[in-house]
């Protein structure tokens, strides 16, 4: 079974081939997403990485806090993104007012 895992800290100028590269040791890699700023295509500096779920926490202690690029790398288990909603912190959405004519 794999699991992803959360990569955070990267340099903009990194490549989905710059990231396989460097977790190489942990192969099979299922998958590598590098998450981008929708309006501009500018990488947001973070992304993730699916591997297997048997060198999931080697990689987590042996790369993360290393420096790639001149970046100190963060990285830990991916949560859900339903794990972190709450519909409390969710603002709401207020029509604006009309002036009395």
């Amino acid at each position: 079974m794999s699991q992803k895992l959360y990569i955070g800290n990267l340099p903009y100028r990194i490549t989905e081939s710059d990231v396989r590269k460097y977790f190489s040791k942990f192969e099979p890699i299922h998958s590598i997403v590098l998450i981008s700023d929708r309006e501009t295509g500018r990488s947001r500096g973070f992304g993730f990485i699916e591997l297997e779920e048997d060198r999931v926490d080697n990689a987590i202690q042996e790369l993360g806090d290393t420096i790639f690029g001149g970046r100190n790398l963060r990285i830990s288990r991916a949560k859900d993104r339903g794990d972190s909603f709450h519909p409390q912190a969710v603002p709401q959405m207020r029509m604006p007012q009309m002036a009395n004519a």
